[in-house]
């Protein structure tokens, strides 16, 4: 559908192209797709399928069993390399938020700096925790001292709103979330996580943590007689 003439689909469309051509001419730089998601354990993906006897197998959707303190659902970093076509996870003890959005990044520099590599040019949405000041304001932080000291720079696109179809991390998500579905049990949290890592191929690291303390909800007014 990105061919519609939807406000800023066409101008952002060709940002993205750009630097698809920009990453295949530096082999120093790194092409990535980023996206977060939710690793739910009681929600079952939509998938197609049959039993032995040729019925077709209907999920549905599970119970958390009595004393199961693990969260019903997972936030999960993900970036898919164009280099390698490769998954960079990092699974959140929270949700995502400015903060862990630049502990995520300042972690994907790092291992790509380990590889050589000099520039991350990142392909992303635009979430609340993309385009904050606070996010922008710590990717021109790191710019400045990658420049002065040596490390990977970063590059954002950002995509028009309600465009999946121009990142291609949305389907690797739903294929990932199919292939480790448990139609007769619900997984713990590490199963949930331990199945995704494997079937990306990535290994485990510790959960990235949101400091930010929770919004306040706004108080409510009780009515004087």
């Amino acid at each position: 559908m990105d061919h519609q003439p939807r406000p800023g689909v066409r101008a952002k469309k060709k940002a993205r192209d750009r630097l698809i051509r920009l990453a295949a001419a530096h082999p120093g730089w790194v092409l990535g797709y980023q996206d977060e998601c939710w690793w739910s354990r009681l929600a079952l993906p939509a998938m197609r399928a049959r039993t032995a006897e040729g019925d077709r197998l209907r999920l549905a959707e599970g119970a958390v069993p009595a004393g199961d303190t693990d969260p019903k659902a997972l936030s999960c970093y993900g970036l898919l390399r164009s280099d390698t076509g490769r998954m960079m996870l990092r699974f959140v003890a929270g949700r995502p938020v400015s903060q862990v959005t630049e502990d995520y990044l300042a972690w994907v520099c790092e291992r790509l700096k380990a590889e050589g590599k000099t520039a991350l040019l990142l392909v992303w949405d635009n979430a609340a925790w993309h385009v904050s000041k606070r996010v922008r304001s710590w990717i021109r932080t790191h710019n400045r001292k990658a420049r002065a000291e040596g490390g990977v720079r970063v590059v954002a696109c950002f995509l028009p709103v309600k465009s999946p179809w121009l990142n291609p991390i949305e389907p690797k998500w739903v294929h990932g979330k199919r292939a480790i579905v448990e139609p007769e049990q619900v997984l713990s949290a590490a199963e949930v996580e331990t199945r995704a890592c494997q079937y990306y191929g990535c290994s485990r690291y510790e959960h990235l943590q949101q400091m930010d303390p929770p919004r306040k909800q706004p108080t409510k007014r009780k009515k004087v007689a």
